[in-house]
């Protein structure tokens, strides 16, 4: 069944006649559409792709299934629905109610002459089990950040600002054969490594520091994410322990993951190491999400977490320590869920590297 199949079952079985879909990557998954400016109405008998005369071309390409509206032509995006709704008889007309603004959603009402349907977290849903060809997407975009992860490595030496490392890291996943929009990356280094999405900064580094990468590249519109802190020089005592309790947090964690494991068992599981330690009550309980077409996809994973974990979804798994004023170590995974148990689509170390 084909992504836009999924979604006219799931019409069907709703009584829903038309679906209004706003958001970019759920506009990509359904229509495998790579540009800007676009919207889709699913329709029982006809796909209609909404767009502006910039992309025409590249819509005819991407989407030939579809037809090719240019809603700017018309007053507003409403009047264009209008005539759509209006020419197919349309009752019912399904939208992405957390992507809505309410002033969108008041011209909706006043000018589209159908049953308004919020909807939230259907495509979402859907997106969660990948394909053969996400998944090969995704471990693409795990093998390049990897790549570009040892390159790296030889860059980071006294004196070098955070800022420069981080633009030399997107760099190298270009030249590694990413997509060529890499999305931020978190460079952070010394005390500062406690911030749990720190910006890179002009702060250089210096000798004893822990340096923190949370990064990852899009291969297709398909994202990895994967975090390694690695130091400059010879770690001290404590930066030993802590990083090593890191290490079995997120070891203790993979040991867990399985088709119909709760989430929030593997939770359980991150934190045995820290348990009736001082670091405990330094830990982020969110040690996970999903991901693909965005980098935080659900289910997220934590204490609270009731969903199990599903063959052929892929998720990360990124238990942390972060104490403030004196720094945090992170190490982030990136998981398919498989039949058997799990694949790390990662393939760098655990063990501290030592600049």
């Amino acid at each position: 069944m084909t992504n836009v199949e999924k979604i006219l079952f799931y019409m069907n079985n709703n009584n829903i006649d038309a679906f209004f879909i706003a958001k970019k990557p759920n506009v990509r998954y359904i229509s495998n559409y790579t540009g800007d400016d676009s919207f889709l109405l699913i329709t029982k008998n006809e796909l209609c792709f909404l767009t502006d005369p910039r992309y025409t071309e590249q819509a005819r390409n991407e989407c030939s299934d579809y037809n090719i509206v240019l809603w700017k032509t018309k007053s507003s995006l409403a009047a264009c629905l209008q005539d759509i709704v209006q020419r197919l008889n349309i009752k019912t007309l399904a939208f992405e109610s957390d992507n809505l603004s309410s002033e969108n959603y008041i011209e909706f009402k006043d000018n589209i002459k159908v049953d308004l349907v919020p909807l939230s977290g259907v495509i979402e849903k859907l997106r969660i089990i990948k394909s053969k060809e996400e998944i090969s997407y995704l471990r693409s975009a795990c093998d390049i950040t990897c790549r570009a992860f040892e390159r790296i490595l030889k860059d980071i030496k006294v004196g070098v600002t955070e800022k420069e490392l981080a633009a030399k890291l997107s760099l190298y996943m270009v030249m590694e054969g990413s997509d060529t929009n890499p999305y931020g990356n978190i460079l952070i280094s010394g005390a500062r490594t406690s911030l749990l999405h720190g910006i890179p900064s002009d702060k250089s580094i210096q000798y004893g520091d822990f340096v923190l990468m949370d990064f990852g590249c899009q291969y297709n519109g398909y994202l990895c994410d994967m975090t390694r802190t690695v130091i400059v020089g010879k770690p001290t005592e404590m930066q030993k322990d802590v990083y090593e309790l890191e290490k079995q947090m997120i070891e203790l964690s993979l040991l867990k993951m399985a088709p119909q494991i709760h989430l929030k068992d593997v939770y359980e599981e991150s934190i045995k190491p820290i348990l009736n330690t001082e670091y405990l009550e330094y830990h982020y309980q969110g040690i996970g999400h999903g991901i693909g077409l965005v980098v935080h996809e659900p289910p997220f994973m934590g204490p609270k977490s009731t969903d199990v974990l599903e063959v052929n979804s892929v998720r990360t798994i990124e238990p942390g320590i972060y104490i403030p004023n004196w720094g945090g170590v992170r190490i982030e995974d990136q998981i398919l869920i498989t039949e058997t148990g799990y694949e790390n689509l990662i393939s760098t170390t655990h063990e501290l590297i030592e600049l």
